[in-house]
């Protein structure tokens, strides 16, 4: 153990010595060092607050437009449900009124088909009656005309008749 204390053998002139070049390597850091340390420290924690405070409003600004844009997306939803919502409405109010507009046509045609068939019917009904009067009156003036006997009437009858069911085909 003897040698060993002799290699740990405590110098209080080295400690001493130790102590003071601390002392003046701390005093000296102190006097020149430590107001630009401290500045330069100061001055990093500014730029570093900066850049936080930068990247927060860039973090805020970029939630914004998000926000933004997701309204215009539910605006341009809700705009385009409206013109198809819109285009249907009028396809549909289109046809209905294509529809009726239709349907008034075709009564219409049919009104003036129907006219046009009462017309005819009148118009033929008128001439068969002409006929009719213009057959009595013959009948009428031949039997006028001279006296028939029963046979001779049965003749007439009979060609009346006949004129009559010429008149009707």
């Amino acid at each position: 153990m003897g040698a060993f204390l002799s290699l740990v053998s405590i110098d209080v002139g080295t400690i001493i010595f130790s102590l003071i070049n601390t002392l003046l390597i701390f005093l000296m850091y102190k006097h020149f060092l430590h107001g630009k340390v401290v500045v330069m420290l100061e001055n990093r924690a500014q730029a570093v607050s900066a850049e936080m405070k930068a990247a927060e409003d860039a973090k805020l600004s970029a939630q914004q437009k998000e926000e933004e844009y997701k309204a215009l997306l539910a605006d341009s939803r809700a705009e385009a449900e409206k013109i198809i919502s819109s285009a249907a409405e009028k396809a549909q109010a289109r046809e209905t009124e294509i529809i009726s507009g239709a349907e008034n046509a075709a009564s219409l045609i049919r009104k003036k088909a129907e006219e046009e068939v009462e017309r005819e019917r009148k118009r033929t009904i008128n001439e068969i009656k002409n006929q009719i009067a213009e057959l009595v009156i013959m009948t009428a003036s031949a039997v006028a005309e001279k006296e028939i006997d029963e046979s001779g009437n049965a003749a007439l009858i009979e060609s009346f008749l006949v004129r009559a069911s010429d008149v009707e085909n």
